[in-house]
């Protein structure tokens, strides 16, 4: 798989854990019903966090990003669901490396 397709599945990913994390912490913190889900997606967030930063450093090299682009990426891993508008934001205006325009 290319750096820009492990990016857009990091991107995705990091958003979904993100949402169950949040869900985790309303069961938590506003039910009181059930800890899990902040033990099961805080720990699978923090493992698609480190992999977005690290999918996010691959693609900035192989697409040469500006340092601008690369900064907002990295900033975006911290909203909840940011990685899903930068995603789709840089994916109009990016033509991945080794695609063809038709």
């Amino acid at each position: 798989m290319q750096a820009f397709g492990v990016f857009r599945v990091t991107a995705i990913a990091e958003a979904v854990s993100w949402t169950g994390l949040l869900a985790g912490m309303y069961l938590k913190h506003v039910t009181h019903t059930t800890e899990m889900g902040v033990w099961l997606f805080g720990r699978l967030h923090g493992a698609l966090f480190v992999a977005y930063l690290l999918a996010t450093v691959w693609v900035a090299r192989a697409e040469r990003w500006s340092i601008w682009r690369t900064a907002v990426a990295m900033a975006a891993s911290i909203p909840p669901l940011t990685t899903l508008l930068f995603e789709r934001w840089v994916s109009r205006r990016t033509q991945p490396a080794g695609q063809v325009n038709s």
